[in-house]
């Protein structure tokens, strides 16, 4: 089954609306629950303002998202997970399967595991504290502020990317890049802990 609309800032074109198996949503939730309990993905009204991923095969871009709009509190229902199965900057289409739109921020998802093999999961997260003290804390941040979800943001964070594993997305909020989920939730609550 095939059907699109249109999400936030690109269109999402769904392969399948079966929801996404896989024992290490399990972790994610993990993960999902620890950014709502320290405030690293604070809720607004339309769900958390944050979105964690981790990649299905190593060396392979599709990977496992948490869906627009999910929220991190309380039990998290399958349905709020998605698989991306590839991302086109160009067109600036998102295709997918599950039962939710993928996450608003999926493009820099997928731009991140294109250019970084060495990744397998990719939490990004807001703290007020973390942008005030990102150049106090040496953070590497982007040049310029660009919408969410935008190709513009994807682009920003990829001309200073290179090797790091915590970005500070200017006057937005952050992402902390890890080969395990473990080690990108622990060095974003490392970064959290150095800067309040």
């Amino acid at each position: 089954m095939k059907r699109s609309f249109h999400a936030t800032k690109f269109n999402t074109e769904f392969m399948s609306t079966e929801v996404p198996i896989d024992r290490r949503i399990e972790e994610l939730r993990f993960w999902c629950s620890e950014f709502h309990r320290l405030r690293l993905a604070p809720l607004h009204k339309y769900g958390a303002c944050g979105n964690l991923s981790f990649r299905i095969s190593d060396g392979e871009t599709p990977f496992i998202v948490t869906a627009s709009g999910a929220s991190f509190e309380g039990p998290i229902p399958a349905e709020n997970f998605v698989r991306v199965l590839y991302c086109d900057l160009g067109e600036n289409v998102v295709r997918a399967e599950g039962a939710r739109r993928p996450s608003s921020e999926s493009l820099f998802h997928f731009a991140i595991y294109e250019k970084r093999k060495d990744v397998n999961a990719v939490f990004h997260g807001h703290s007020t504290d973390v942008l005030m003290r990102a150049a106090e804390l040496n953070l590497v941040e982007t040049e310029r502020e660009e919408p969410y979800g935008s190709v513009a943001l994807v682009q920003s964070i990829l001309d200073v990317l290179g090797d790091e594993c915590f970005v500070v997305i200017k006057n937005h909020g952050f992402i902390s890049l890890g080969r395990t989920m473990k080690e990108a939730g622990e060095r974003a609550l490392h970064i959290r802990r150095k800067s309040i």
